[in-house]
């Protein structure tokens, strides 16, 4: 069954007043604008990643590069979405390139531009 607000009444299963960008283990989920599947497709079992996939993967790696204070967990990168743990760290000597510090959220590494180039769709 297809989203329907609704139907559906999602709420944030956030803890209300939790700082998360303290250090700490943290289970994200990046999905795919309107669940389209971009990243790839799932053939026997197996998840076959396309150049987007691909992207996706590389700059997940590439994050701690680019964050100080992160450690990278389990990763998976779904036809249209990605599971990853992130383990914010407390080890860092100045605020640039720190989760937390308006690091990651609003746009970054999987925002504006780097994965959201004008493109034609993958073959499905």
């Amino acid at each position: 069954m297809k989203y329907n607000s609704n139907i559906h009444h999602r709420r944030s299963i956030r803890l209300k007043g939790y700082d998360y960008s303290l250090a700490g283990l943290y289970f994200v989920t990046i999905c795919v604008q309107n669940r389209e599947c971009l990243f790839g497709k799932i053939v026997n079992g197996e998840m076959n990643l396309n150049e987007y996939g691909e992207i996706v993967e590389r700059v997940w790696n590439e994050l701690p590069q680019h964050y100080s204070n992160i450690q990278l967990g389990a990763f998976v990168v779904m036809p249209n979405h990605v599971h990853g743990i992130i383990v914010i760290t407390d080890d860092v000597n100045d605020m640039a390139g720190v989760v937390g510090a308006g690091g990651l959220g609003g746009g970054g590494v999987f925002g504006g531009g780097f994965l959201n180039p004008p493109r034609p769709h993958p073959p499905l």
